[in-house]
């Protein structure tokens, strides 16, 4: 028996007050709410960052399993790290792998982690961090090279760049002409639009929600390719968040604080630090991990970490895996809502004032998110809708990682290895 089509729209930072609250601003949202199944507070995962949440979504696995336990990789020397980019960071199977697998046609943009993939039409999320590459060099190296120089051809005059709104606009035309002409049996597309207004503007800023009312839009146009496709009635489609957002002012640079304990040693001038470290902070945004190397004394490490400002917990290493954070760290820490934590050292402060001006540089920010998935009102939410969903049904609560699941049996799949997400009950018709 053939499977209907499902189609995963990822709308970054998109929360449960955003849907709970601002209805009136997304009216084609709130008719798939009337039409589908409203999965009202999604609960995330440690941490509340884009690469780890879209991982554990497409997985059904938390972090310490999967391996993308951040957006970036802990490179001292580097003030732009490397971010995990590439589906071989992946160590749990993505269900575009089982989809691949069972002969059905995948397609995906910007969906995070998902370079160097064999997904059949792949426009990777990646941007060049040397400087002797370009944006044209990685992408075709990251992406399905043909099908990413077809689309650049036709709707390349619709982006700026990497710079939102426009990069979205250019991904949904993509997408667009995807659903019409290949009808990919699984589809993902992650649009950034309100997260890169959210964190410079702030969570619930006038920039942010007019990025919401674009996300409706771009939702609206996509949902429309699949009428044009004559698709429709066998597409199933889910419109989700990977995390929420938090206002923030103040920022913590935990580095600067131990290598004034000398565990580590800041560059000259510079905001980076070398790479013979004994204790150093990877940043989360809202928390941050802690590595130690070598004989280090982790009691004084954490005394000195909960003497900052700021700090709301400290996780050791054996909760945090209990978490389903990285397995490596000695510590994960989180910061109270209005801090967010940096990898900074050279600094004129520990605890530092988010100077306005510098709001839309390098790790400045309004509004962040990777804090613990338990801070109050932080959900994120899901949207079902779709032959195989009941329709105008609500679940109250799940966690992320029921979402991969829940996928996989709209598509009539199942995962190799059993997932730490189940399906949601409520949301399947049968």
């Amino acid at each position: 028996m053939k499977r209907n089509k499902l189609v995963v729209i990822s709308l970054d930072s998109m929360g449960f007050r955003d849907l709970n609250e601002l209805r009136d601003l997304v009216p084609n949202l709130a008719q798939l709410i009337e039409k589908g199944t409203w999965v009202k507070k999604v609960q995330g995962i440690f941490p509340t960052l884009t690469y780890p949440s879209h991982t554990s979504i497409i997985t059904g696995q938390y972090p310490a399993v999967h391996g993308v336990v951040n957006n970036t990789k802990l490179q001292p020397r580097r003030l732009s790290p490397d971010w995990y980019w590439y589906r071989k960071d992946v160590k749990a199977t993505p269900l575009y792998d089982v989809a691949r697998e069972a002969g059905m046609t995948t397609a995906a943009f910007l969906w995070p982690v998902t370079a160097g993939s064999k997904i059949d039409y792949n426009l990777a999320e990646i941007f060049p961090n040397r400087i002797w590459t370009n944006q044209v060099m990685v992408s075709l190296k990251a992406s399905s090279p043909w099908f990413l120089m077809q689309m650049n051809h036709r709707y390349g005059k619709l982006r700026h760049g990497i710079k939102q709104p426009w990069l979205d606009d250019f991904i949904t035309a993509c997408a667009v002409d995807t659903l019409k002409n290949k009808q990919p049996d699984l589809t993902l597309i992650h649009l950034v639009d309100m997260d890169s207004m959210r964190h410079r503007y702030g969570v619930r800023s006038d920039e942010a929600k007019a990025a919401l009312q674009r996300l409706d839009g771009r939702v609206a146009r996509l949902i429309r390719a699949t009428k044009d496709a004559g698709t429709y009635d066998q597409t199933n489609f889910v419109i989700l968040g990977d995390h929420y957002q938090i206002n923030v002012d103040k920022m913590i640079h935990l580095n600067q604080l131990f290598a004034k304990q000398g565990w580590l040693t800041p560059v000259d001038g510079k905001t980076t630090y070398k790479g013979n470290w004994r204790v150093t902070a990877k940043t989360c945004d809202g928390e941050t991990y802690v590595y130690t190397r070598g004989n280090v004394d982790l009691g004084k490490v954490k005394q000195v970490i909960a003497g900052v400002e700021g700090v709301e917990h400290i996780y050791d290493g054996a909760e945090a895996v209990k978490l389903g954070a990285d397995p490596k760290c000695a510590f994960l820490v989180e910061a109270k809502p209005g801090y967010y934590f940096t990898d900074e050292v050279n600094r004129p402060a520990v605890v530092e004032k988010v100077d306005p001006a510098s709001l839309g540089t390098h790790d400045r920010y309004h509004g962040v998110h990777g804090y613990g998935p338990n801070q109050p009102n932080y959900f994120t939410t899901a949207i079902f809708a779709g032959p195989d969903v009941r329709e105008g049904a609500t679940v109250e609560g799940v966690h992320l990682v029921d979402e991969g699941p829940t996928f996989a049996a709209l598509l009539g799949l199942k995962y190799p290895a059993p997932t730490a997400g189940q399906p949601i009950r409520g949301v399947l018709k049968k």
